[in-house]
């Protein structure tokens, strides 16, 4: 009786492993994927509709519209981030559509290798630019730094090699900007979606 316990115990911790690990590959191929491909190579972003709805569809609605496609990555912080999205290559700022509202705390942090929304002193500013954390950036998560924090919405799946290049460019001031542009142009020729195979 007991070896029969112990075998039915067994099969439903078989079984319910099993079911654990199919919702995450559910969920995992629900995750959609962007490809940027830029001036410093390729790289390739995955993002959460669960944890960050609005941002999300706000995101993939800018990459549908081809709204990256020219533009730079116009802040480069080392040891700190990556910024983009907002400027085509003559510092001319790309029109945007209304922002949209903070979505920081969702449970995502801005741990290396994650993608954010940049925004104003309003926390709910959010257009169209985005960073990527280049390193733990504990002070950027909600309620830091200013009582709202950043949101994050995805992480980066491939082309870290991409974004630590783009990290290590050297900078000064550009257009309108008094530091932190790169001094070689880093542009985002295209960003798109990837399809599910």
């Amino acid at each position: 009786m007991k070896s029969l316990s112990v075998r039915l115990f067994a099969a439903m911790a078989v079984a319910l492993a099993a079911s654990f690990l199919s919702v995450e590959n559910a969920v995992a191929e629900q995750a959609p994927r962007v490809k940027f491909a830029t001036s410093a190579g390729d790289f390739v972003v995955e993002v959460y509709p669960d944890k960050a709805p609005k941002t999300v569809a706000n995101f993939l609605q800018y990459v549908k519209d081809k709204h990256y496609d020219g533009t730079i990555f116009h802040r480069v912080i080392d040891n700190f981030m990556v910024q983009g999205g907002g400027f085509d290559a003559k510092f001319n700022q790309k029109p945007t559509r209304p922002p949209v509202a903070l979505e920081a705390s969702n449970g995502l942090k801005n741990d290396l290798g994650t993608i954010a929304m940049a925004r104003t002193s309003d926390p709910n500013s959010a257009t169209a630019q985005f960073f990527i954390n280049v390193k733990d950036n504990a002070m950027l998560n909600a309620p830091a730094p200013d009582g709202y924090g950043y949101t994050v919405f995805g992480k980066l799946v491939s082309g870290s090699e991409v974004i630590q290049k783009i990290k290590g460019t050297a900078t000064g001031a550009g257009g309108p900007f008094t530091s932190d542009v790169p001094k070689t142009t880093i542009l985002i020729n295209s960003a798109t979606l990837e399809k599910k195979s």
